[in-house]
């Protein structure tokens, strides 16, 4: 009762003296044997400040750009679409710009909160579709909201993301995938996500192909290029038909900004830079301690 009074109700200790009729030092006695049985729990937090972390993130990744903004109690990702349209109008993208957009549920949260209006911008699907119809599935409809919201126009990529090798080469000589495949190499900027790693995330929720739920060592990817710790790209059987800008083709945008979120990607983070195929990241203080955490740790191995 002491401990609820003073914590909860916040209550002076002399004030409960009085309500319960004993001494005020009876109280401090009370008070301080409930935080000793553990019926009162202090913890005292860090202040994280998200523009200190954004530049150890910076430093500590070797990033040509970061935004980083408070953990909110809910929403993580809708969250990212302020920090990440700021990155966006920061490149002063020029009229016929190539801005890539890949899937995700991090790029549909951060396009259905809104994206900054940049004139004359080319909205282009970075990666086939699925059959699935799960919404962060649905790639060509990010293309066509995104290129709403920036006042640009639609590069939609009508392929599946997996198919034989001959069928994939069948769809990329068509003419016109090719004028969406074709602004792969002059890519201004991409906006992507890090998936996670399948030892934790259930196959219905990436779609992953058996294949691709025996890749070993992997800690997440980027369109479904798969990296290790180190960012070392790893092969697995059949990625010979995705329909996908390549990693190198990543590699080349002048940026290429990863949007995630979650301590549980952190690990599949550090891998897509230390890839080169993110080379900006936006996401949240939890987030980025948690990748600074993982630096920490490789640097004094």
């Amino acid at each position: 009762m002491v401990a609820k009074l003073h914590y909860e109700s916040d209550m002076p200790q002399v004030d409960i003296a009085r309500k319960l009729g004993v001494s005020t030092a009876t109280v401090s006695r009370l008070l301080t044997r409930a935080r000793a049985l553990g019926i009162v729990k202090i913890e005292v937090l860090d202040l994280v400040l998200p523009d200190e972390v954004t530049e150890q993130l910076i430093h500590a990744l070797g990033l040509k750009a970061a935004a980083v903004v408070d953990t909110p109690s809910t929403g993580v990702l809708g969250a990212l679409a302020a920090p990440l349209g700021k990155l966006l109008k920061e490149q002063k993208l020029s009229k016929g710009a190539v801005i890539g957009i890949g899937w995700g549920r991090a790029v549909r949260e951060v396009i259905e909160a809104g994206l900054p209006r940049i004139p004359d911008v080319r909205a282009v699907a970075l990666n086939g579709g699925l059959p699935q119809s799960a919404p962060h599935f649905q790639i060509n409809e990010f293309v066509r909201q995104a290129a709403d919201q920036l006042g640009g126009t639609a590069h939609f990529l009508h392929a599946p993301y997996l198919s034989s090798v001959e069928l994939r080469d069948a769809f990329l000589n068509d003419d016109f995938v090719k004028q969406t495949t074709g602004l792969w190499d002059r890519l201004d900027c991409a906006i992507v996500g890090v998936g996670l790693p399948h030892a934790i995330n259930p196959p219905e929720a990436s779609a992953a192909t058996v294949n691709e739920q025996a890749i070993g060592g992997a800690v997440g990817d980027v369109l479904r290029h798969y990296v290790d710790r180190s960012g070392n790209l790893l092969q697995w059987e059949g990625q010979e038909g995705m329909i996908a800008a390549s990693a190198d083709q990543l590699r080349n945008a002048k940026l290429s900004i990863g949007v995630a979120a979650t301590v549980e990607k952190a690990a599949g983070i550090v891998g897509a830079v230390r890839s080169g195929m993110i080379n900006a990241l936006v996401t949240d203080t939890a987030t980025a301690q948690a990748i600074l955490e993982i630096c920490r740790s490789s640097a004094a191995i």
